[in-house]
């Protein structure tokens, strides 16, 4: 028999078991997130009396900090429940101008978290208080958080200016 024309049957079976080993080493070193079922259940912390119901800023009423003199007046947001976790704004507005916007309430149960909101936060934040309104963009990679700020902001303007 010519040498070309040998089969090899171990290397087949050493190539087969070592990509095998591959994928699962792969698969196995994911670390998906929690489940939206765990990030529900968890009691968000909150002065506010608003009920947390599922991902809606109607309904209920934002905890407002009063106003105090010069015009400013202080308003927490209501608490939207996202798939990783509930978010909460609380701005600060000074003669109807919003002069701060701060994330009381934001996911951080896992170094992902951490790391997304990290640069996320401020760049809502800043685009927050250059619209003066709730109209802002979402951020690439930080969707959930994203939508969660804004409508907790938006129930934060709302009570403060109606």
């Amino acid at each position: 028999m010519h040498a070309l024309k040998k089969n090899r049957p171990l290397r087949r079976i050493v190539l087969a078991s070592a990509a095998t080993v591959s994928g699962m080493v792969m698969l196995l070193s994911l670390k998906p997130h929690s489940s939206p079922e765990t990030a529900l259940a968890v009691p968000a912390p909150s002065s506010s009396s608003s009920p947390s119901s599922g991902s809606s800023s109607s309904g209920g009423s934002s905890s407002s900090g009063g106003s105090s003199t010069s015009g400013t007046k202080t308003v927490t947001g209501n608490t939207i429940q996202t798939r990783w976790g509930p978010v909460q704004v609380k701005i600060t507005l000074k003669g109807g101008k919003l002069t701060e916007v701060t994330a009381v309430q934001y996911p951080t149960d896992n170094p992902r978290d951490q790391e997304i909101n990290s640069y996320a936060l401020p760049r809502l934040r800043s685009e927050a208080l250059q619209a003066q309104s709730a109209n802002i963009d979402t951020v690439s990679g930080a969707t959930y958080t994203s939508d969660g700020y804004r409508q907790s902001l938006q129930s934060a303007l709302d009570s403060a200016r109606g």
